[in-house]
């Protein structure tokens, strides 16, 4: 048989190992081509779920596939991370990454998965601050006098939490750390009940998620007396930023997506680009104003940082607090 010319056999060679970068393109141009899932570590009706029906339906618009929101709540996340991480990585099965996912898997020693290794970050979605709010009966109006108070009443002031290691109980434990105060932990079954004994008194002070309090600081059920994100909410412009009062403190919950590790990356460039349009909407920025988010887009990789330093950060804070799961 003639071997073939030398240029002729360089050019096939070169052909041929063209392939599979020509078939990743190919198969991203075509994707979705049938439904995706959307996994999600919480009960249906919170921000969460809200969240990724919202960017759900803007996909499905987009890109002409459904993307359907599967619910499986239960051990802070930890069971959806699982169920994300065991499937394909072809793109139909994806995670909705919320900071309870990092807290999650910072509280649990024997888990089947590592966060940062088998969960490739897609696409940032909203960023969500929490609400210093008080009981009106304790008698301060700004950070510094609650703080003051609270030295001057240690162990005295219950702070509730929706559970052990949840956004609430640790943005309340890093604030103890960063002011030296003695509040005492009640950790609540879901922030619901949590918010209500606060209402009723029960329980003092409280780190709130703004989609879950704004309205009851609007009735004047709860005193607000600071955000916890480094700006300002436009939700509620005239509330000061906590790290004023307390230089370097910062904690918020933060949404996006994720999937299985070996995603191609030709369907993750795609997928973050269509979100990162959807967030730049009109109308998608209106809704996640009127839950108490503001915007986040980033790019896979300044998501996966992101991951990385909360990860490290409530990592520190867990381990000083000796915070355990329920």
């Amino acid at each position: 048989m003639k071997l073939p010319h030398r240029r002729q056999f360089l050019h096939l060679a070169a052909g041929a190992a063209a392939l599979p970068t020509v078939s990743r393109i190919a198969w991203a141009q075509a994707y979705p081509s049938r439904p995706v899932r959307i996994i999600v570590g919480f009960a249906p009706g919170g921000s969460a779920d809200i969240l990724a029906r919202l960017i759900g339906q803007w996909l499905s618009e987009r890109l002409g596939q459904p993307f359907v929101i599967e619910n499986r709540p239960g051990a802070g996340t930890t069971i959806a991370t699982e169920a994300v991480v065991k499937a394909p990585p072809d793109g139909y099965t994806l995670l909705l990454v919320a900071t309870a996912a990092v807290t999650s898997a910072l509280l649990y020693d024997k888990l089947n998965f590592n966060l940062i290794r088998d969960i490739a970050p897609v696409a940032s979605i909203s960023r969500e601050p929490q609400i210093l709010a008080l009981h009106p009966s304790i008698p301060t109006n700004t950070v510094s006098e609650f703080i003051a108070y609270a030295k001057a009443n240690p162990g005295k002031i219950s702070m509730a939490s929706g559970g052990n290691g949840t956004p609430a109980h640790i943005a309340g434990e890093l604030f103890k750390m960063m002011t030296g105060v003695n509040m005492v932990h009640v950790p609540y079954r879901g922030q619901a009940p949590a918010l209500t004994d606060l209402i009723g008194g029960q329980v003092q002070v409280m780190f709130v998620a703004m989609a879950s309090g704004i309205e009851y600081i609007r009735a004047g059920k709860l005193r607000s007396l600071a955000v916890t994100t480094t700006m300002r909410s436009e939700a509620l412009p005239n509330l000061p930023v906590l790290g004023d009062f307390v230089a370097g403190y910062e904690s918020s919950a933060w949404y996006g997506l994720g999937a299985p590790k070996h995603i191609p990356s030709e369907i993750v460039d795609k997928l973050n680009k269509e979100i990162n349009a959807g967030l730049a909407d009109p109308k998608i920025k209106a809704r996640l104003a009127d839950l108490g988010g503001e915007v986040l887009a980033l790019s896979p990789a300044e998501f996966g940082k992101l991951i990385a330093e909360e990860t490290e950060k409530w990592g520190k804070v867990i381990r000083a607090a000796n915070i355990k799961p329920e």
